[in-house]
């Protein structure tokens, strides 16, 4: 008997709940006329199509379910209920038919074992796509008519309440909140910086736009992308809409937020919202323009890279350590929130870096590891070999073409006589010859290569590893070290400082990368002999 899981979905622009219900009627009907058995229904509630399946809660459970081998079929309304992005889709019902699960489509007609399924399921993918496309389109261009009719479309912005009224929503100033937006731009102003105002907001216990504690974020933003409290133009009364869009990347499938060109903001002005003067406004923005060009970006370079800031967790609240000072690492929550968040936490940035890299140190000079970069170096010697070679190939394919075409070229002289083009096409490809001559009768790159001592060449590094790590490839020593060590606990035993490392984290785990950034930051081409 065939085992069969059902799944549904219903998106954000149809918050029926009953809708889950009506999908599982239609899909058990077609259990109930073919004597099948249902063994699992996942579904997943005012979620939108273009979000990936795995990032839903019902999704993943299902895709769990398929690759463990614990049903047979999966029934669903149609294929939009499971993507409405058209790749998606197609990754996720190859790797389902790829494990023999059969799907099945109740309402669009598609079943994974008709012939005609791959044309079926391309067109139903490039429709669902295009209905996304469209919704956004539609979406915007109807936020875009609320906007000229004096409405607002967007969420809640600190300071304001959002009121409904006939047509559409409006903001109006909260009287409340209005207050503490003073204050701040008030501090700001006067030069006290963003953490003590944050400090300060949390002792008096006011609440944050996001009903948690105050943080650098929430008061400072982004002047680039015009979030934070200091740079929202609502204040001076300017509404700003269509300054930015969300995009989904294709990588991660994770939304990102894009800035549109200034030429495409719409600036409306608001003087009844108005909260904050000119005089107060323009000082706080010299203060944060200063140093920043004209986009809002900074003109100086970027700050140095720590090995372990935000992959520690304090003791105290368990946020992210990161470097407080040029000596520390401390606790990023008390640093922006305050003493009333968390307590604080300080530690010795140099002696907490070398604690942790001469663990590393211990783990790395064993005769098996040796072993294995020495293996690693090879392979890829071998590789830059291979591709020398397959490079001569392509050089001598070339040659023989270029030969050709010479002789060709000569053939059509002495028929029509020579002329300015064909003496330049001429020249050039015989210099072209010549440059490719010299490369194929060159000495062959494996006679000019002579190995190092690998094993002792790679404890000398090893040894060198504070310099490797912190001085010549700090962005990648970095990626490395949370592979081998992960998240770090950081816990106090009485007046001592432990560093509790997820022993679940092996160096084999993460061994390759780190032995690549071994070879690329402690050998010169002089050290392989060439």
């Amino acid at each position: 008997m065939l085992r069969v899981c059902l799944y549904a979905r219903f998106s954000t622009d149809n918050q029926k709940e009953s809708s889950v219900d009506d999908q599982f009627r239609i899909c058990r009907l077609r259990i109930e006329s073919n004597d099948w058995k249902e063994v699992a229904a996942y579904s997943d509630k005012a979620v939108s199509g273009s979000t990936r399946v795995e990032d839903r809660q019902g999704g993943s459970a299902m895709l769990t379910q398929a690759m463990a081998g614990n049903f047979d079929a999966l029934i669903m309304e149609g294929l939009d209920r499971l993507s409405r992005d058209q790749v998606e889709q197609e990754s996720i019902v190859r790797r389902l038919e790829h494990r023999g699960i059969r799907i099945i489509g109740v309402s669009d007609g598609y079943d994974s074992t008709h012939s005609a399924r791959k044309v079926l399921r391309g067109v139903r993918g490039l429709i669902n796509e295009i209905y996304l496309d469209d919704l956004r389109k539609k979406t915007h261009r109807g936020q875009s008519g609320q906007i000229e009719r004096g409405y607002i479309a967007g969420g809640k912005s600190y300071g304001y309440d959002i009121i409904k009224c006939d047509g559409g929503s409006r903001y109006q100033i909260n009287d409340s909140e209005a207050q503490w937006v003073k204050y701040i731009f008030k501090e700001y102003s006067e030069g006290a910086s963003v953490q003590s105002i944050a400090h300060n907001l949390n002792k008096m216990g006011i609440v944050s736009p996001r009903k948690t504690a105050w943080g650098v974020s929430a008061i400072y933003g982004s002047p680039v992308k015009g979030s934070g409290i200091l740079n929202n133009r609502l204040y001076i009364g300017e509404l700003v809409w269509n300054r930015s869009k969300w995009q989904k990347n294709p990588d991660t499938g994770k939304r990102q937020r894009i800035e549109r060109p200034k030429k495409e903001w719409k600036i409306i002005p608001t003087p009844s919202l108005r909260i904050i003067d000119d005089v107060i406004w323009n000082k706080v923005r010299n203060r944060i323009d200063a140093g920043r060009d004209a986009n809002g970006r900074k003109r100086y370079g970027r700050k140095g890279i720590s090995l372990f800031g935000g992959y520690l967790s304090c003791p105290n609240c368990h946020g992210k350590l990161v470097v407080v000072n040029a000596v520390s690492y401390g606790c990023n929550r008390s640093k922006d929130m305050g003493k009333t968040v968390c307590s604080g936490f300080l530690v010795n940035r140099k002696i907490l870096e070398k604690k942790l890299l001469s663990t590393l140190k211990n783990d790395l000079l064993t005769e098996e590891v040796a072993e294995q970069f020495e293996r690693y170096f090879k392979d890829e010697v071998d590789r830059l070999l291979n591709s020398n070679q397959s490079e001569l190939l392509v050089f001598e394919s070339r040659l023989k073409e270029i030969e050709s075409a010479i002789n060709k070229l000569i053939d059509a002289i002495m028929k029509v006589g020579i002329s300015d083009a064909l003496s330049a096409k001429l020249k050039s490809l015989e210099e072209e010859k010549n440059r490719i001559s010299q490369k194929l009768t060159a000495k062959p790159i494996q006679s000019q290569i002579k190995l190092p001592d690998i094993k002792n060449a790679f404890a000398d590094i090893v040894q060198r590893l504070d310099e490797v790590m912190t001085k010549q490839q700090p962005e990648k020593a970095r990626k490395v070290v949370h592979d081998i060590f992960g998240d770090i606990e950081i816990e106090l035993r009485d007046r001592e400082v432990w560093a509790k490392i997820n022993t679940a984290q092996s160096l084999s785990y993460a061994i390759e990368p780190y032995l690549k950034v071994v070879a690329e930051a402690g050998f010169e081409p002089t050290t392989f002999g060439l």
